[in-house]
């Protein structure tokens, strides 16, 4: 069985930031990603609150800058895998990648969340016929369409945005009167001449056959239901963790997401959490990084006391 110091699993913003941080102590590091490296600033259009990037950068750029600074450290062990379990066990963690176990002494878990889905009827029947959780991945496939957008946060409005560059109309559906999302987006959206907001509508089922024909609104206040034309559909209704593989007795909060001390420590010693699967208000790109590097540092000083193999 393969031994490391660390083992980081999720290869997303906190996840390399962490591994790097952990190379440059001189400690055995493996990253586990079972997708490409990037996480879900692979998902994003484009950034423009990162620091360093006054004019901003499409997603997939800034994910291949994080990336290729890893590669100035080859001792990093990359596993391209998904992680099985994680048996904890002071000092002696195993994890199963893939179906081969793994040994560390510290592990981070950075795997990240991915958008909720509804769990309305059509949602499942239709996905990639339709349906989609990504504007950037799907957009392009509804130029000149017209969309429904489904949420009430930064994300829902933010995506909006990007696809009323693309599409003929957007629908912005949420089902309370105040939006969630920052100021700035709400503003941009209430001005965009492609998005018709519909407050206090919720969608109980998209329609179609073998691709999206309509969705079905209605309003919670007056109960009155209308049907949308639309040929696609955007989710953005929240995050949820991507776990399954959590160690036994992991402590979590109502949503799944782990809960961690300031030192992003879980209950479990040895066992640290870093990124958008840990329990927070804010998820961010620099939040990552800065949880990542946080996270990298108090497991540094962790392995010290456990002392050298």
């Amino acid at each position: 069985m393969k031994s490391f110091d660390a083992v980081v699993i999720g290869g997303g913003p906190s996840g390399m930031t962490a591994a790097l941080y952990l190379a440059r102590s001189e400690l055995s590091v493996a990253m586990v990603e079972k997708l490409s490296t990037g996480g879900q600033v692979l998902m994003t259009h484009f950034i423009e609150n990162y620091p360093g990037f006054p004019q901003g950068i499409e997603g997939w750029k800034l994910a291949d800058i994080f990336a290729s600074h890893l590669e100035a450290y080859p001792a990093i062990a990359r596993l391209n895998d998904e992680v099985k379990a994680i048996e904890a066990k002071e000092g002696a963690h195993r994890v199963l990648v893939g179906s081969e176990w793994i040994e560390a002494r510290a592990v981070i878990i950075c795997s990240g969340a991915r958008y909720k889905r509804m769990g309305i009827p059509g949602e499942q029947e239709l996905l990639g016929r339709g349906v989609s959780y990504c504007a950037l991945c799907d957009g392009n496939f509804f130029k000149g369409q017209e969309v429904a957008v489904i949420g009430g946060g930064n994300s829902a409005m933010e995506e909006s945005l990007y696809l009323a560059r693309l599409v003929k109309k957007i629908y912005l559906i949420h089902r309370r009167d105040d939006f969630r999302a920052q100021r700035c987006y709400q503003d941009r959206c209430g001005i965009n001449p492609v998005i018709e907001i519909l407050r206090s509508s919720v969608v109980d089922r998209i329609v179609g056959t073998d691709k999206v024909e309509a969705v079905e609104v209605r309003n919670v206040k007056t109960g009155e239901v209308r049907r949308l034309h639309v040929e696609g559909v955007f989710v953005f209704v929240g995050y949820e963790p991507l776990g399954g593989f959590f160690p036994p007795g992991i402590e979590m909060d109502d949503m799944g997401f782990i809960i961690t001390d300031q030192n992003y420590h879980t209950n479990i010693p040895g066992v640290f959490a870093a990124g958008d699967v840990r329990s927070k208000t804010v998820r961010q790109v620099a939040t990552a990084v800065g949880d990542g590097a946080a996270a990298a540092s108090t497991a540094i000083s962790y392995l010290e006391t456990l002392g050298h193999h």
